[in-house]
């Protein structure tokens, strides 16, 4: 059985960070190891919360409890998520190291949590560069919404050709895929989004409907980053894994819309992660 290592933050209510990726990753068959970032009751977009951001110190003390075991060994990927800080992802570029050091393939998918259209950058100053410094060049995958695209090459997306000229030279910094897990440019057809791959063989470009939600579900990027490394860890192409991505996300998206729930109904529609009911076509674009 394939084994993981996820790294990002932890809620006990609700469907966030790992709460979003460790659930479907371990029902598409990993063994999925998860540290923690923080642990909060809930995520932050309700505007209260408590518990704890953890320390580097912290994680590294569990990091290497973790390769005392050999559980390190044996593990083939590494999926990065909400850090906190540039300090927290010191200890994930260690955790990297080590883990290539039994894999020199291993894949890193880095989703650059740092924020997003209409609300702009939510981590602290700092990270940011971070990420595209020193996360970016030893992704193997990287899985950015169209804000942190746009911040993370400089530029102002609003067009596909932008959207491919970005993935292009986000790319020529190191990850050979590029995941662009929202993107929201003119030449859509009305009412719908889209996902968009990138890779050195070519773009392929996805559009679902667009769910009107009074209060959007929290976690879509990260349920989208994990799915994502899931089906490109079981051999499936770029665009055929963007595909069961976009479908698997749709039907959750779908039934937490018909629950009138606020957070993402994981749990419910847990055979949409292996089996979507809503299949889409991934368009050519490059």
């Amino acid at each position: 059985m394939p084994h993981l290592l996820s790294i990002q933050s932890h809620v006990a209510f609700g469907h966030v960070g790992n709460r979003a990726a460790v659930f479907p990753l371990q029902r598409l068959g990993f063994d999925v190891s998860a540290l923690h970032t923080v642990q909060f009751s809930n995520h932050t977009g309700y505007g209260h919360f408590s518990g704890t951001v953890f320390s580097p110190d912290h994680l590294l003390e569990v990091l290497n409890g973790m390769e005392t075991l050999g559980a390190l060994s044996n593990m083939t990927a590494l999926l990065s998520g909400y850090l906190g800080d540039e300090h927290t992802g010191d200890v994930v570029l260690t955790a990297l190291e080590r883990i290539r050091r039994h894999h020199p393939d291993a894949i890193y998918c880095c989703d650059p949590v740092m924020g997003d259209v209409g609300r702009g950058f939510f981590v602290k100053d700092g990270l940011p560069d971070w990420i595209r410094e020193h996360a970016i060049p030893r992704a193997t995958i990287t899985t950015p919404n169209q804000f942190e695209l746009g911040f993370l090459t400089g530029t102002t997306i609003e067009t596909r050709q932008d959207a491919l000229e970005a993935t292009r030279a986000l790319r020529a910094r190191g990850p050979a895929e590029v995941v662009v897990t929202s993107l929201d440019i003119d030449e859509l057809p009305e009412g719908h989004i889209a996902m968009m791959v990138d890779t050195a063989e070519g773009s392929w470009e996805l559009a679902t409907p667009r769910l009107h939600f009074e209060t959007p579900p929290n976690g879509a990027g990260d349920l989208t980053s994990a799915l994502y490394l899931a089906h490109r860890m079981n051999a499936l192409a770029p665009e055929d894994a963007l595909a069961r991505t976009a479908a698997s996300v749709y039907d959750v998206f779908s039934a937490t819309f018909a629950s009138g729930e606020r957070e993402l109904q994981l749990i419910a529609a847990q055979e949409s992660l292996v089996k979507p009911s809503h299949p889409f076509a991934p368009r050519r674009v490059r």
